[in-house]
């Protein structure tokens, strides 16, 4: 009957394993359901059925997708950003000499703005109201996109794209009413339509763009990855690609309305006022929100290298060059803000340095049968070497060779290390000082100096709270003010 005890004791195991696994993941849901819409990577549908943040926004909006209906585009995998458009146009030539159209940018944007706002249009209906009874756009329908400000139809043609010159650019040209060939009509593909049906629904239907030319070429509207430079407002690239069966093609409607007036100054005030009328909220299962969550956890960190504005190298690591923004507040400059203690992080990374070199030091000398220290400090000095030092580059040293995004949290773990080293590292130099000049006044120093050094890390860690809570509200001058570092990308939207 063993057996059957050990198989019952598993079984116990596993499910206070997963009782366990299941509460965290939950707590995990609560603190999602406080973060806004463009702090995460979870698709729109995953954020809509959470409370707070996107659901308040899209509660109510209309299901249905259909022609005079007013949208924003979000690239559903990898980066949380917009289709977005602005008056501004490509420059007439790139640095390495190639020419553009010269017409309206087209961009993927991480922020929510009024130039995201799109509009679905028929190509063979002249007016942009949506009438009734609506006929909402299916698999397989041609479209035009015509930007809600500017009023520019989206278009593509044989002219390369800045950064991807192997993709075609995508740009706004002509007035929606003006008639001109046409190099803006857009096929609509619902890659799970399966799943929500050959309708388009907003936040559930994940689409395709496929734009047609006229000699029967077929580009699928692509998020490149790659950030535009100055002139481009530093936002991402949106290219048109002929290998269309990737996931940076894949979009999804987030927010929508239904145009009700033909006058453009009207459509304006409403695309900035944004109202809506809440109806009912998005809904999805706890199960749905696992699975995402697992996927998103396993495989949502395989974009492309340094594709997210907040991505960092590991030689920027160790002296904190960039942090994370996690969130900010609409009232106010107040943010959630992942930055280190700048006292900590470098003293830390000096003791790695201190230490390594002493290490080569005593190894040389000892090698000479020069033994400068205690046999059993040397047991000590190296025991800390084994476990410390090395735990520190094992887990630093292998991000040098990977080839995706990172961010600064990828270092945590090293971080740990290295903090434990500096502790190490003033114990070890307090025993070279007390050894050898027991009462010099360079012991003195070092103990005024190491109680300078934690006065100095508590009130680096005061000073820097208000981005570790996000509860104080800023104002720019407040952010501006605790950017010690250049490198340091705080968020400023209010004055």
């Amino acid at each position: 009957m063993l057996w059957f005890h050990l198989l019952i004791r598993l079984i116990v195991l596993i499910a206070v394993i997963a009782i366990v696994y299941l509460s965290i993941f939950y707590v995990h849901l609560a603190i999602l359901s406080k973060a806004g819409p463009h702090d995460s990577v979870m698709t729109s549908a995953f954020q809509a059925s959470l409370e707070g943040g996107l659901a308040s926004i899209t509660k109510g909006q209309p299901l249905e997708v259909t022609h005079g209906s007013q949208i924003t585009l979000r690239h559903t995998y990898g980066r949380a950003c917009w289709l977005h458009s602005h008056n501004h146009v490509y420059p007439l030539r790139y640095p390495d000499g190639r020419g553009s159209s010269h017409q309206q940018q087209v961009t993927c944007y991480s922020f929510k703005d009024v130039n995201n706002w799109w509009i679905v249009k028929r190509p063979d209906r002249n007016d942009l109201v949506v009438t009734k009874p609506s006929e909402p756009i299916r698999h397989g329908d041609v479209i035009q996109l015509v930007h809600g400000i500017t009023s520019r139809a989206l278009n593509s043609h044989d002219v390369a794209a800045p950064m991807t010159p192997q993709s075609q650019e995508v740009s706004c040209y002509i007035d929606y009413n003006v008639s001109m060939p046409a190099q803006n009509l857009w096929r609509v593909e619902i890659t799970n339509k399966d799943h929500s049906g050959d309708a388009w629904h907003a936040i559930q239907s994940q689409v395709r763009l496929i734009h047609m030319h006229a000699n029967g070429a077929e580009f699928a509207l692509k998020f490149s990855g790659r950030q535009l430079p100055d002139w481009g407002f530093n936002q991402h690239e949106v290219v048109a690609d002929r290998l269309m069966d990737q996931t940076n093609s894949i979009w999804n409607v987030e927010e929508h309305r239904y145009t009700k007036s033909e006058d453009q100054k009207q459509r304006e005030r409403e695309l900035i006022s944004a109202e809506m009328i809440p109806l009912q909220a998005t809904a999805l299962s706890f199960w749905e929100k696992f699975a995402e969550l697992q996927i998103k956890m396993l495989f949502g960190g395989q974009e492309g290298q340094n594709s997210h504005m907040y991505s960092s190298g590991p030689l920027e690591w160790p002296l904190m060059s960039r942090g994370i923004a996690y969130w900010v507040s609409n009232d106010s400059n107040a943010q959630v803000h992942l930055l280190g203690n700048i006292a900590i992080w470098y003293s830390g990374t000096i003791s790695v340095i201190v230490y390594s070199g002493l290490l080569i030091f005593y190894l040389m000398r000892r090698r000479r049968k020069c033994f400068d220290i205690a046999e059993e400090e040397w047991e000590k000095f190296v025991n800390n070497a084994y476990i410390l030092l090395a735990g520190y580059l094992l887990h630093f040293l292998p991000f040098l060779f990977v080839e995706r995004t990172l961010f600064l949290h990828h270092y945590l773990p090293a971080f740990i290390f290295k903090v434990l080293l500096t502790a190490a590292t003033i114990d070890h130099l307090y025993y070279l000082i007390g050894t050898h000049r027991p009462w010099n006044i360079s012991l003195y120093i070092l103990t005024c100096g190491t109680i300078a050094w934690i006065l100095f890390v508590i009130y680096v860690f005061k000073k820097f709270t208000v981005f570790s809570y996000g509860t104080s509200a800023l104002s720019a001058k407040d952010v501006i003010k605790l950017r010690w570092k250049d490198t340091w990308d705080f968020i400023v939207h209010k004055t």
